[in-house]
């Protein structure tokens, strides 16, 4: 009997330890958001969001404020839509300016807020306008290339610049 006693508690602890690695798991992917805070959502409009996926973060000076809640595609105005939750606790002036940034070289993309000055702030269903979408690194390859190659073709023709 005392074998057996031994054996549930074993199993017992076996499955709590899964479910404590399941759920940090989860947390590091930025899968799983438990936060019971009420708060208000607001709508971005950007011409490229990049890699910017559901549950990013949304932070101001370093510091979490919110998640990005939904991203969808406008076609009528062929701009992608971003809907953040801000927790209620952070209000921001409505002219504040959002930008998409990235976590080091390659990291993950967040959304930073930079606070404004105006005297009235932002509200559920705003809409903010003030947008810059994200740089995206094939892009600046392309540019620098274009303009690198620009630049030689005249030394290869023999014409002076």
């Amino acid at each position: 009997m005392q074998q057996s006693k031994n054996d549930v508690w074993v199993g017992l602890f076996v499955l709590i330890g899964a479910a404590a690695l399941v759920f940090l798991a989860l947390q590091a992917a930025n899968l799983l958001n438990l936060n019971f805070e009420s708060g208000y959502r607001i709508t971005a409009r950007f011409d490229n969001i990049g890699g910017l996926k559901p549950q990013a973060a949304v932070r101001s000076a370093g510091v979490v404020v919110g998640r990005v809640e939904s991203i969808e595609f406008d076609d009528k105005t062929y701009q992608a839509r971003v809907t953040l939750a801000l927790q209620e606790r952070y209000v921001f002036p409505k002219d504040s300016s959002l930008k998409i940034l990235t976590s080091g070289l390659l990291g993950e993309q967040y959304i930073g807020i930079e606070a404004g000055a105006d005297e009235a702030n932002l509200a559920n269903g705003d809409v903010v306008t003030a947008t810059q979408s994200a740089v995206v690194l094939e892009n600046l390859i392309s540019q620098f290339l274009f303009s690198k190659a620009a630049e030689a073709e005249p030394a290869a023709t023999g014409k002076p610049k």
